[in-house]
């Protein structure tokens, strides 16, 4: 499980974004062996739509980085990001103008539960 909680990781990559409120949804991962793009993403589809593509080139050094594309609006041509901190992307979403969250993001919702225990307590 070594590789969980790396932001290379897809699962994990949406998982950060999304607890940070982002709208992100899988696009592709099924990449040619020889192409180094491991995954790619889509943050706030239907608004901002900006593409995430995670590349991996194995075989120039090891070399991992994000691509950000979004045809322009927020950043310039295909906006390449070396990190290794999910923070650094979430900042530079932010910083760029991509930062609608998600409808209820902050706010509790009532689960199956919550509404079980308000019957109960009618009765």
């Amino acid at each position: 499980m070594g590789n969980v909680s790396k932001p290379t990781t897809m699962s994990y990559f949406i998982k950060r974004l999304r607890d940070s409120g982002y709208i992100v949804n899988e696009l592709f991962s099924d990449y040619g062996e020889m192409d180094a793009r491991r995954w790619t993403v889509i943050i706030d589809p239907g608004c901002a739509s900006v593409f995430c593509t995670c590349i991996e080139n194995r075989h120039e050094l090891g070399e991992k980085y994000f691509e950000y594309w979004d045809g322009g609006q927020f950043f310039n041509s295909n906006k390449k990001f070396m990190t290794s901190s999910v923070e650094v992307l979430i900042e530079h979403l932010v910083d760029s103008g991509v930062n609608r969250k998600a409808p209820g993001y902050g706010t509790q919702e009532k689960t199956i539960f919550d509404e079980l225990e308000e019957e109960k307590n009618d009765k």
